[in-house]
């Protein structure tokens, strides 16, 4: 996709060569250090695994359209669930707002020419690559039929590629460490001048702490895979309980990164929101510094919480009663910023374009992900809702209804300075439309169908939940054209798109000052900065 892109482009107007015609040929993407490319190529891989993971996704709902078999085999379920949970956590979503748009906008809104280390950021792009590799293999070697979690003693003893599998994850996790060191030393060393903490857009903020949990929390992740993988090679008792070891452990260890890895997830998301928003709101956002400490706050508050998803492992009331607090306190930094977000909107001159439209599809989605996840952490409805769908469908409408959300907002926001065309946004509009009404149809039914007791992850179920899963599968159907249609416009545009302007949608931020694709050192000079991301004048006119 990004080769298309530059196939399709004038040079830049500035005088400097554009990042996409600077050198033609695979082999000078496959060996370049420019962050825009090394973004581009993040972009391109993370959405081919978004794709797979959505064919998977539609596949389970297919199956789930009638109470028996439909099509698939019992087998062929669970690896369909574990493939589609996997690709989509450990290869699109955590990596795709850091690696794809974080590495192409970071340096460019700090006013750096690249990263602080343009080969660390080119390796991550390869360990995400053999990671990739690692679990698209065992699509043809045996599968993997334990879920995207790996808990044990099933993981230690099935069948199937999990040493590969849990070993892709494993390197994917170098990947994200990297990834994230070389935000923090970019942000810390390498801003223009005049471009204080205060200044930076609050997309920054959100890639900081982002990058914080992705450094301290990754490496737990990293050795629990591993003490996994010697358990299945070397037989040594660790999680499996008929070899003295401990299963519950395991979800200890991997619960204690995957719950900030929640955030990973969706703190780049609210970044988006927050730039977006302003800007199509044209209105100073509301409460810069609360927005920007909340972020810090989530990264450091998520370590705390990983025990509330063991409300029913068996530990202590204590544990448990200390754990529900903790969750209940970190949605104080969620709701601070939802509460800035709609201050921001009220009074603004708001312009209803595609962005615009997944942002408040995003409000909508993300106030009933969070607070349906308060349900969750009440001890007594835990103990009801747990392991059923009402978590299923919780878990999406944070992670797809939020994160993906805001990451298809931000990809319509800064298309165009990526690649220089406008889309079609007519279609764009249709695609909101669709992909809003499919998602709700899909996911909200998941509510209903938890609450009444339907287990999650069940091949088979009682004719009773018929009607309900049924309605859900064909919401998916809508998704599914919804984001068909979105890929359509989006790769059309890059042949019969209208000239992008260095400022489509009238932004303040940096980013906006460089051409549309930047040149190969982003500024023909180093920006001198002086006033902040979001200095719009209270309601002006677009």
């Amino acid at each position: 996709m990004a080769q298309a892109v530059a196939d399709h482009l004038p040079e830049a107007p500035s005088g400097g060569t554009n990042y996409l015609n600077a050198e033609r040929g695979i082999w000078s993407w496959l060996t370049t250090v420019d962050h825009k490319r090394i973004g581009m190529m993040y972009l391109t891989s993370t959405l081919i695994a978004f794709g797979l993971g959505g064919f998977f996704a539609l596949a389970l709902r297919l199956e789930l359209l009638t109470p028996r078999k439909t099509y698939m085999s019992a087998q062929m379920y669970n690896q369909a669930f574990t493939l589609h949970g996997a690709l989509m956590v450990f290869l699109f979503i955590i990596p795709s707002i850091p690696g794809a748009l974080g590495n192409f906008l970071l340096p460019i809104m700090v006013g750096a020419k690249d990263v602080a280390f343009p080969k660390l950021n080119l390796l991550s792009l390869y360990l995400y690559w053999a990671g990739a590799i690692c679990f698209l293999s065992s699509l043809v070697l045996g599968g993997v039929d334990t879920g995207w979690t790996f808990y044990t003693p099933y993981s230690s003893t099935t069948g199937g590629a999990v040493v590969l599998v849990t070993f892709g994850a494993f390197i994917l996790g170098f990947s994200s460490i990297l990834t994230g060191l070389n935000f923090i030393v970019t942000l810390h060393k390498l801003r223009a001048p005049g471009m204080t903490w205060f200044k930076m857009p609050l997309l920054l903020w959100a890639i900081y702490a982002t990058a914080v949990v992705q450094i301290l929390a990754t490496p737990v992740l990293a050795i629990t895979l591993l003490l996994l993988i010697f358990e299945r090679i070397a037989h040594i008792g660790i999680f499996d309980p008929t070899l003295g070891g401990d299963p519950v452990l395991f979800q200890h260890f991997f619960w204690f990164y995957s719950h900030p890895a929640v955030y990973i997830m969706i703190l780049p998301g609210m970044g988006i929101i927050s730039d977006v928003l302003a800007v199509h709101a044209k209105r100073t956002i509301f409460g810069y510094k609360a927005i920007a400490f909340s972020s810090i706050a989530i990264a450091l508050l998520g370590f705390l919480v990983w025990g509330h998803h063991m409300f029913v492992a068996g530990q202590s009331e204590l544990a448990s009663t200390i754990f529900s607090a903790l969750t209940f306190l970190i949605a104080i930094p969620s709701g601070i910023k939802m509460f800035n977000w709609i201050s921001t909107l009220w009074g603004g001159s708001i312009s209803y374009r595609p962005p615009m439209l997944f942002v408040f599809s995003f409000l909508f989605q993300f106030a009933i992900g969070g607070l349906t996840g308060l349900f969750l952490g009440m001890l007594g409805v835990d103990l009801h809702l747990h392991d059923t769908y009402f978590v299923v469908a919780h878990f999406h409408y944070v992670m797809m209804g939020g994160t993906v959300t805001a990451f298809v907002a931000g990809l319509h926001h800064w298309w165009p300075k990526m690649t220089g065309r406008m889309y079609n946004e007519k279609l764009a509009t249709v695609s909101a439309a669709l992909i809003f009404i499919g998602f709700n149809t899909t996911f909200f039914t998941q509510f209903i169908l938890g609450s009444r007791g339907m287990p999650r992850r069940y091949y088979n179920y009682l004719d009773q939940f018929q009607p309900l899963h049924a309605f859900s599968t064909v919401g998916s159907w809508f998704l599914g054209v919804g984001f068909t249609l979105t890929l359509y416009y989006l790769l059309a545009s890059l042949k019969n798109g209208a000239k992008a302007p260095k400022n489509p949608w009238g932004g303040k931020s940096l980013e906006w000052q460089a051409d549309s694709p930047p040149i190969t050192e982003n500024f023909a000079h180093t920006p001198h900065i002086t006033d902040g991301p979001y200095d719009f004048m209270p309601g002006s006119k677009h």
